[in-house]
């Protein structure tokens, strides 16, 4: 069954500032998305079921043309803008991406980081775009940005990626959740010596140099085999997952050990990966 590939398009297009310095660029997605999409049905007939959108006022479908975007400020009373509303807020902050200081990498937790994007310029910034990108990739310096997409405005950092400059879009402080809402084993509820030899054991066991060409979507790989069966008539037999309880603490060290094994054998019988001294 054969899966439809789309060409890349830009989804913006604007500047990179820093000091004095101008590039136009254009942003690409640096991600594709492998998500199987499926469609809503009616069981009885099999016919595609459509999105209609009903006014709740008067209780008439629609269409596209009349839909504008709102904001409640008080119970069902709401501030209409349109898109050259968005624009007008800060025309300059939406053609830009503005970077205001360069930081140590090391500095930012990956919690902050949320998607990547391909800059890639314009013919005219090419040459201020490789002495950019080769100054960074020299240094563990990156470039902390802003720039507004989709009437959002976004932290970001600018970073070299091989012959890439990449937009990796980042959350801002106030986004990500206090750990303090939640309950967290406390430091001083330590584990014995022997589990923490265990432990160590284990991750050392399972050690490995990092390749993500090695790890695929499983569930995804069997989900389209069930669909591939399923158009030409078959069935594909799957079986049930078989619930893991949550170890013992009493037996914790000794399922501990026991996975080191497990996990020695198992690296004898696969092919090696690069092990991590």
């Amino acid at each position: 069954m054969e899966e439809r590939l789309t060409m890349a398009h830009a989804i913006w297009s604007g500047t990179i500032n820093f000091g004095l310095v101008t590039i136009p660029i254009q942003l690409f997605t640096a991600i594709r998305s492998n998500e199987l999409r499926f469609h809503l049905l009616h069981d009885r007939d099999g016919g595609r079921l459509s999105n209609v959108r009903v006014c709740d006022t008067c209780g008439k479908p629609v269409e596209w043309e009349h839909v504008v975007r709102g904001f409640e400020y008080e119970k069902g009373r709401h501030v209409v803008l349109s898109d050259d509303d968005f624009k007008r807020v800060n025309v300059e902050a939406t053609q830009s991406i503005d970077i205001m200081e360069f930081v140590e990498s090391s500095e930012i937790d990956p919690m902050f980081y949320e998607t990547p994007y391909y800059l890639v310029p314009e013919k005219k910034g090419r040459h201020a775009y490789a002495l950019l990108r080769d100054v960074l990739g020299k240094g563990t310096k990156v470039g902390i940005a802003r720039v507004v997409i989709r009437t959002r405005e976004h932290l970001a950092a600018v970073r070299p990626h091989d012959d890439a400059l990449v937009l990796e879009l980042m959350h801002f402080a106030d986004e990500l959740t206090n750990q303090g809402e939640f309950d967290f084993p406390a430091k001083a509820e330590k584990a014995s010596a022997g589990e923490v030899k265990s432990a160590t054991m284990l991750i050392d066991a399972m050690s490995a140099k990092f390749d993500p060409a090695a790890f695929t979507d499983k569930y995804r790989e069997e989900l389209m085999a069930l669909i591939e069966a399923r158009a030409h008539g078959q069935e594909v037999k799957t079986r049930a997952a078989k619930p893991r309880r949550p170890t013992n603490v009493i037996d914790l060290r000794d399922m501990l050990d026991e996975s080191v094994a497990q996990t020695r054998k198992q690296r004898r019988k696969t092919p090696k990966r690069t092990r991590v001294a």
